[in-house]
């Protein structure tokens, strides 16, 4: 749906917030991210679209109106016209998105907020505040709201690794939902850790039928039709529709934790990685925290097409500003990552759970190695460049 002037446009934050933010520069100014229609910003004239530093709330303009803006030329109709913008693709025409930590207007789209870059804190007082900051992150979900004003039936998506075993912990009562192929390593790793932490755990087995269904909505909520992308939003699509038939209106999701913690293997050695630019830990960290909001757009929006609103309490501001200040060896070192994450579980999962290895959901459900099957039966064979690609998009094509 398309928006309308008024401040409550904003999603995610007041506007008093989002004025103060405007007014400090501030890129965490509490919460878990913003976005949406500022009918009176400070120190412009008219209203303008903002949109977080992190992207956590994926915003959307015509593109026409976002290039009339940018070029400074006449335009039918302004980014912050009522049927100009979006929080949904899928309303506009010919959406773009609102590029993260920007203020976008009749006078073009500005970049406004950017990440803290300064020098890391003493392992002692940044490992102190990672514990404060989930904390007081988890305590949100615990007082039976999501830290910014949403409520109502809370489950968890839920792995068995530890980021959602965090989740999960601050909300001891909500549900537990895992999606995957009949064998799959997240299936089983989810079964064990909800058991360990006897929980109670609802397993959404996956078949061709339901993955090719999965995907078209998928598809027609996100407007992506790669195959990583499917693959990633597919099983979290399937857990959230489950999820929301039960009667769950919001899902905690462990999303951020690999890029703010060092979760990612190209995070150990990136001297040596060809997969980043970045010589540091901290380098690579960042590099993989800048590719946020365009993960979060895909399964903020698959969530949402499967009926449930995303929580991510480990995007929390407060959890992002203790990230951001820890040096490199509490992100990852030789054996292990995460480091900082890990050490906060302790005491909040067993000890099972806080090890765990955790595969890519792509992977760890099957949906990827499925994917390939199917394509390969429908004669895409692996010989062929991109075979599974040229298979998904012959079956997303207009009848």
């Amino acid at each position: 749906m398309a928006g309308s002037p008024s401040d409550t446009d904003l999603r995610g934050a007041s506007a008093d917030r989002v004025r103060d933010a405007l007014c400090d520069r501030d890129p965490l100014p509490g919460g878990r991210g913003f976005a949406g229609r500022l009918a009176d910003p400070p120190g412009r004239h008219g209203p303008v679209l903002v949109r977080d530093v992190l992207g956590r709330q994926p915003l959307f303009v015509e593109r026409a109106a976002a290039d009339a803006a940018v070029r400074h030329a006449p335009a039918a109709r302004a980014p912050t016209d009522p049927s100009a913008w979006s929080f949904d693709r899928a309303a506009l025409s010919d959406p773009t998105p609102v590029p993260a930590g920007s203020v976008a207007s009749a006078n073009g789209v500005e970049r406004v907020w950017t990440l803290p870059d300064e020098l890391p804190a003493d392992p002692e007082t940044a490992q102190a505040g990672v514990d404060a900051a989930i904390d007081a992150a988890l305590g949100d979900l615990g007082d039976g709201t999501d830290g910014v004003g949403g409520t109502g039936r809370l489950a968890v998506a839920f792995s068995g690794g530890v980021d959602s075993g965090i989740v999960a912990a601050g909300a001891p009562d909500a549900p537990c939902y895992v999606a995957g192929f009949e064998g799959c390593h997240d299936v089983a790793a989810a079964r064990e850790a909800a058991a360990a932490m006897d929980r109670d755990l609802r397993v959404v087995e996956i078949t061709h039928e339901e993955l090719l269904r999965a995907v078209r909505a998928v598809a027609r909520a996100t407007r992506r039709r790669n195959p990583m992308d499917l693959a990633i939003a597919v099983p979290l699509y399937l857990a959230a529709e489950a999820a929301a038939a039960d009667g769950i209106d919001r899902l905690a999701v462990g999303q951020g934790a690999d890029e703010l913690f060092g979760g990612y293997s190209k995070v150990v050695d990136p001297a040596s990685d060809d997969r980043v630019e970045a010589d540091t830990v901290r380098g690579a960290r960042t590099e993989t925290v800048r590719t946020l909001p365009d993960q979060l757009e895909r399964d903020v929006l698959a969530l949402r097409a499967a009926g449930v609103e995303p929580v991510a309490p480990l995007l929390d501001d407060r959890v992002v500003a203790s990230a951001l200040a820890l040096p490199g060896e509490l992100l990852a070192i030789d054996g292990e990552r995460k480091v900082a994450l890990r050490r906060a579980a302790t005491g909040r999962v067993p000890e099972s759970v806080r090890t765990a290895d955790k595969k890519a959901v792509q992977y760890g459900t099957y949906v990827s190695r499925e994917l390939d099957r199917l394509a390969r039966r429908a004669g895409f064979k692996r010989r062929m460049d991109d075979h599974v690609g040229r298979y998904l998009e012959e079956l997303l094509a207009p009848d």
